[in-house]
């Protein structure tokens, strides 16, 4: 897991690209880490032909749903789509720690140090 902080006021599909160069996605079998996932799943803000077009050079597959003004996507597979739940589910649980959900955090690096915390504490040792 990757978690990077923006400003409040910077939409978040600015850092995708830096979220994608810092994850690795564990392998089933033996074997260093891949670097690039199969698909990456986002919502409508995520829609635009600069991220859709930096996933497809690297081979990724984008599930994201197009917006309205944009021309339909024939590929899009809301199966895929519809797995994104878990991760929304996890943001939540992760901002029922009231640190975490109002920032009281003014340095990057406290509001991070305190987000790895509630997620060590909510997905590890649970």
């Amino acid at each position: 897991m990757v978690i990077l902080a923006t400003a409040g006021q910077r939409h978040e599909a600015l850092m995708l690209r830096k979220l994608m160069e810092a994850g690795a996605v564990k392998r089933t079998g033996r074997g260093r880490p891949r670097i690039r996932p199969a698909a990456v799943a986002g919502d409508k803000g995520y829609s635009h032909l600069s991220l859709r077009r930096y996933l497809r050079r690297r081979g990724i597959r984008a599930v994201i749903p197009p917006k309205s003004d944009q021309p339909r996507q024939p590929s899009f597979d809301k199966a895929a789509y519809r797995q994104r739940n878990h991760v929304e589910r996890t943001v939540n649980r992760l901002k029922g720690w009231r640190r975490v959900a109002t920032r009281y955090e003014k340095r990057e690096v406290n509001y991070l140090a305190m987000v790895t915390i509630a997620a060590i504490v909510l997905l590890w040792l649970e």
